[in-house]
């Protein structure tokens, strides 16, 4: 199954926020590789998803998850990653509304920066 296989295959609005999501980590990680990895899509900056992940998307019942790997680390001055995991950190996504472009792009050059130290 591919990313897009896997977001085609969503209910409408969490289909709308990962094909505005997607877009988006394109254009801050321009040297990702994307591919689903335990069966939701994630990015990352070696030759295969899980050799060092940056960020996920992963579709639940009434939002997406948006995750970053090492969000805990990330300057989020709006409050708005939730920390999980280890240094996982992630944003519940409701509706189209709850995606900020530029707000994303900036935790994701900073999550792909991490990664790259």
């Amino acid at each position: 199954m591919s990313i897009d296989d896997y977001l085609a295959g969503l209910a409408g609005p969490l289909r709308e926020i990962g094909e505005k999501l997607t877009p988006i980590i394109g254009a801050a990680l321009p040297g990702a590789t994307g591919a689903m990895w335990h069966g939701h899509p994630v990015w990352g900056l070696g030759d295969r998803p899980g050799q060092r992940p940056v960020c996920l998307v992963k579709a639940y019942g009434s939002y997406v998850t948006f995750g970053l790997w090492r969000g805990q680390e990330i300057d989020d001055r709006c409050g708005r990653l939730i920390p999980g995991a280890r240094a996982m950190a992630a944003v519940k996504l409701h509706d189209l509304a709850d995606v900020d472009p530029a707000l994303f792009s900036g935790w994701l050059r900073a999550a792909a920066h991490l990664e790259e130290a």
